[in-house]
């Protein structure tokens, strides 16, 4: 079943004219190519999705690997300054 590119009305697939308004609908061949153009448009946005979630996560393990980084130079600054031991102490 379609619609009415003009009045919204259902109809039978195939029809090439509303019945309730007259306007001339788009035939099977076009609608054929528009159902196809649609389907390259979803998996190319998929596409992007899957790149932008794969960046996403490449910037957090890489914000995460600075954070261990960070975390070992404190801890080694750490260590060095308790063993430290100014003359006359």
């Amino acid at each position: 079943m379609g619609f009415c590119i003009n009045c919204g009305n259902q109809h039978q697939d195939g029809v090439r004219f509303c019945r309730f308004c007259g306007t001339a609908q788009p035939s099977e061949q076009l609608l054929a190519r528009l159902r196809s153009e649609a389907e390259q448009i979803r998996l190319l946005v998929m596409q992007m999705q899957q790149q932008q979630a794969n960046a996403q996560n490449d910037a957090y393990a890489r914000l995460e690997a600075m954070r261990l980084q960070a975390e070992a130079a404190a801890r080694a600054k750490n260590q060095q300054n308790q063993t430290f031991r100014p003359p006359g102490w």
